[in-house]
């Protein structure tokens, strides 16, 4: 199905894949649509190998938005230079903490209004569904504070990165990377009926991800099968190009993108986009949509995964391996009991859903509807539960009588919400299997606490096998094996809807708007510059193969303080090291004391043991992680360090540009280590760092360093790579709001 071909090659007027052309490599990249595109946005409008990108529009949602505006506030903001839309998807529930959600709302209405932002009132659309029908753009880029910011097949590059980046744009500052790596994704075929757009997005994900054949590179899809695939299709195969770890994602257009923009009253929106007459790609992936099977990416990563019927001719084996994964991740603390889940020799589910910006598409909700027409879910232990992505897509369902029928099958219908793609909604029972066609199955992103004992298990299905295995009293099932013929009216866009409900406000801020506060939102607290030294004591030393920044800050109702920095410090690796938040306060006191000129003893004595003082040398809090911060962008993963006092991160790598950039932002080194160097100390061993301020502002890139333990002092070397100047002055003012402070 999936084919990666790990060497350059050249496509010829965007229909011949040849291995050599006339033009080098240099310079038939730029004739990829991916470099038309970034050039274009490159505010210094060279073709060097550094970039500095100016987007056309941002998107953040209610765990980010109030962040954002509180940093760039901090930070000299009076206007949004560019649209902004703030939308309202994932503290929609008011469940936890009292009035601090809808306080944040309507802290984002009076910003709109300020600052002159466009706001999406709660359940009108989730935040990548309202930016598909209102802001995009052929050959745009927007950039949001989700990591699920794709909007590639529909021409528009889209990029998600933590809020720190959100802040430099508001503040006409820029995204700087490297030139990037260009993917060909060359589709050939056309899928059978009953394979859908989690099908081919999860074989994707699972041919690339353990390899990084994509990490931070562009995908670029091509090729026949493009035009085999309705609109849909693509957003569904787009949006999940995240979990790949690729930056971003742009699909040639055609008359169907053409066809999307007329439906959504922009037809000024489209142009056709395509590669050059030869154009170079640094590697290529085909992808042959005949072949395509229904797929299931079972716990804990999209990457897990396995077609249905190979599930089902192995339950046992397979279902025994996650359990043995889930024990080597979570000890004795839970006890798992998947294999309970084979019936009759077959797995069976508990729970079925279709949500968020992946699964509630109108055209998977068609065809489930289809295939539930006339059918029930039952009223055992299996539930279902269906979230259409946007109020247009929602009365369109009602319209051509897919609500109804999902109805009648027994299915619940919710408004517009993310919350079962993170832990705030749905959240299955202990030992519960849900299936679902939503983009990540990370654990306890479902909701679960294993750290309490609870433990509940998620695997990514596209929705058409979601409602076959519905229709089969909850047996996993392919819906291949099923037939059926969807009848029901094409969608029809009616933004009605919009024009009632939404703010657009964008070119017509008012400063004497007065920001609205609730008691939950609060300022960042005060964040110190850099000294000459570094000591830092580490606080987590986590080997798994990788951590998320689920785990770094867990998603679900943690949430609800995203807006008052020192509460949801106090979850941070809460689900993963519970004793970090006491350990890293600790330190951090240490560290007022040392600035008071109380140095603790232990310090002290650190200090001592690689002749250094306490005068100019910082104190903080570090994490080790084999492979730190894959999955979202959500910049808390880093702000909760920094607010308890984080001073560095060391890893082999980091898992996504985004999470490092975070750790940037927020004044923590991001230090790595060789891939050969054994890491082998523990939490309360220290980390010396000589010189380190004038390393990273005289534009080193390593250093040595010494690790401090009860067994002597060992030495450690470390890298802190591709760093522009501004990310040097970043981290030498001690974070984002610092650096900006200094401006003035």
């Amino acid at each position: 199905m999936v084919e990666l071909i790990p060497h350059g090659v050249y496509l010829l007027d965007g229909k011949t894949v040849a291995e050599k052309a006339d033009l080098a490599p240099d310079e038939a990249r730029e004739n990829t649509i991916t470099y038309g595109i970034l050039r274009a946005h490159d505010v210094d409008g060279s073709k060097g190998k550094k970039m500095r990108i100016r987007f056309d529009a941002m998107v953040s949602h209610d765990i980010t938005y109030v962040g954002i505006i509180q940093t760039a506030r901090a930070s000299g903001l009076d206007k949004f230079p560019l649209p902004y839309a703030m939308t309202n998807c994932h503290n929609s529930l008011c469940a936890v903490g009292g009035t601090i959600n809808e306080d944040d709302h309507v802290f984002g209405l009076s910003a709109a209004k300020k600052y002159g932002g466009i706001y999406v009132p709660a359940n009108q659309a989730v935040i990548h569904q309202y930016a598909r029908e209102a802001l995009t753009r052929c050959g745009n880029m927007i950039l949001g504070s989700d990591s699920h910011t794709r909007y590639g097949s529909l021409g528009n590059m889209g990029v998600g990165e933590g809020g720190g980046e959100l802040v430099k744009q508001l503040l006409r500052n820029t995204w700087d990377i490297n030139a990037p790596e260009v993917v060909l994704v060359w589709l050939e075929g056309k899928p059978r009926k009953g394979v859908g757009p989690h099908d081919v997005a999860i074989s994707l994900v699972k041919a690339v991800f353990e390899s990084g054949f994509v990490k931070n590179k562009v995908l670029e899809f091509a090729g026949p099968g493009v035009a085999n695939l309705p609109i849909d299709f693509r957003n569904g195969i787009d949006v999940m190009t995240t979990e790949t770890t690729c930056l971003s994602s742009i699909w040639i257009t055609d008359a169907e993108v053409e066809k999307y923009f007329k439906m959504h009253e922009r037809p000024e929106a489209y142009k056709e986009l395509k590669p050059g007459k030869v154009a170079y790609y640094d590697s290529m992936i085909r992808i042959d949509l005949d072949k395509q099977e229904c797929m299931i990416a079972l716990p804990f990563h999209p990457s897990n995964a396995y077609t249905i019927h190979e599930l089902q001719a192995d339950p046992k084996g397979i279902l025994s391996a996650i359990e043995e994964d889930a024990r080597k991740r979570f000890g004795d603390k839970i006890q798992i009991d998947l294999l309970s889940k084979i019936k009759n020799g077959k797995v069976v589910a508990d729970q079925g859903i279709i949500a968020g910006c992946s699964g509630g598409t109108y055209d998977n909700l068609s065809e489930a509807a289809t295939i539930l027409k006339g059918k029930s879910i039952g009223n055992d232990y299996f539930t279902m539960s269906a979230y259409p992505q946007s109020t247009p897509v929602y009365l369109a369902t009602t319209r051509n009588h897919i609500a109804e029928e999902l109805l009648e099958a027994g299915v619940v219908i919710k408004p517009a919400f993310c919350g079962p793609c993170f832990g705030a909604g749905d959240v299955p029972s202990n030992n519960g299997f849900s299936i679902r066609h939503t983009t990540r199955n990370f654990p306890n992103r479902e909701g679960s606490k294993p750290g309490q004992g609870q433990i509940s298990l998620v695997s990514l299905m596209d929705a058409r096998s979601i409602a076959a295995t519905a229709a089969n009293g909850g047996v996993i099932t392919a819906a291949t094996d099923i037939d059926y013929n969807d009848t029901h009216a094409p969608y029809s866009f009616d933004g009605r809807i919009y024009k009632s409900r939404i703010f657009n406000g964008y070119g017509k801020a008012d400063a004497s708007v007065e920001l609205r506060y609730g008691p939950n939102i609060k300022d960042w607290p005060k964040m110190y510059p850099m000294q000459d030294n570094m000591l830092v004591e580490l606080a987590a030393v986590i080997h798994d193969p990788v951590t998320t920044t689920d785990e770094l800050i867990p998603s679900g109702e943690t949430s609800s303080y995203r807006s008052n920095p020192l509460k949801l410090s106090e979850f941070a690796l809460s689900r993963r090291v519970p004793e970090y938040v006491g350990i890293s306060k600790r330190i951090q006191a240490q560290d007022l004391e040392r600035r008071e000129g109380k140095v603790p003893a232990n310090v002290a004595e650190a200090l001592a043991k690689v002749g250094a003082n306490a005068k100019d040398t910082s104190f903080g809090s570090c994490v080790f992680a084999n492979k730190p911060g894959d999955g979202s962008a959500r910049e808390q993963a880093a702000s909760c360090q920094k607010v308890l006092g984080g001073d560095a991160n060391i890893c082999y790598e980091y898992a996504t540009k985004r999470y490092r950039s975070n750790c940037i932002n927020w004044g923590i080194v991001p230090f790595t280590i060789a891939k050969e160097t054994e890491f082998n100390y523990a939490p309360g061993d220290f980390v010396f760092v000589k010189g380190i301020r004038e390393a990273i502002l005289g534009g080193k890139e390593e250093i040595d360093a010494q690790v401090i333990t009860k067994d002597g002092v060992k030495p450690i070397h470390l890298f802190f790579q591709n760093l522009t100047a501004d990310e040097r002055q970043i981290l030498a003012d001690g974070c984002l709001m610092n650096y900006y402070k200094n401006q003035k």
